[in-house]
């Protein structure tokens, strides 16, 4: 056997036992997480400390193979319904035209309509409940990037591009809660700015 087979095989057994070891510790995490209860995924902010750091292996194999699971959402949010009656996006995500995010309404926003409209849905219930507490409702994150990406999104700037909603949401019209419809990859941001002739340098996103 040449050396540079013996050398492709060595580096090819290393990859492997490394790829299995950050599998197993993926799961292992995965598992503990479970086992800990709802809130054992809440960062600890406590520290004086900055640090890009990890809780743990399995956070730092998550982050790099940028895995996230899908958010369970409080209340079952029926998009297309608002949109087959006539709802725009701006409608509820008010200022996402104007400004970098596309804020999420208030629960008092939610209660304009659903004091009436609907209001003896089992989802509209647990809407009414958190209103009468006088707490909004703890929507889940659906997109995001890591901190260590330093990646900063301005929702107004592609929408005044014609950039649709749908480009980076999935059709919301077909959609019951929202859920993650692409992965925001580097890759994929810079392959809609070079279709649409858009800046691709690096403090386009990076700043």
């Amino acid at each position: 056997m040449s050396s540079s087979r013996r050398g492709f095989y060595r580096w090819l057994r290393i990859a492997v036992i490394v790829g299995a070891a950050a599998l197993a510790c993926f799961v292992v995490q995965r598992q503990l997480s479970a086992e800990n209860g709802p809130f054992s995924d809440i960062p600890d902010y406590g520290s004086a400390v900055f640090t890009p750091a990890h809780r743990s292996i399995g956070e730092a194999v998550e982050d790099f193979f940028d895995y996230r699971a899908q958010p369970t959402q409080p209340i079952q949010f029926p998009h297309k319904i608002h949109i087959a009656n006539g709802l725009q996006c701006v409608i509820c995500h008010a200022g996402v035209n104007q400004g970098p995010d596309a804020r999420i309404p208030s629960v008092k926003f939610c209660m304009t309509c659903h004091r009436v409209i609907a209001k003896d849905k089992p989802e509209i219930k647990k809407l009414t409940a958190y209103f009468d507490q006088g707490q909004d409702v703890p929507w889940q994150r659906v997109y995001g990037f890591n901190l260590e990406s330093h990646v900063l999104f301005n929702h107004a700037p592609h929408i005044r591009a014609g950039v649709q909603c749908a480009q980076c949401h999935g059709d919301l019209s077909k959609q019951i809660t929202a859920v993650r419809s692409v992965n925001l990859t580097m890759g994929f941001c810079v392959e809609c700015h070079q279709q649409h002739a858009a800046p691709t340098d690096c403090v386009t996103c990076h700043y």
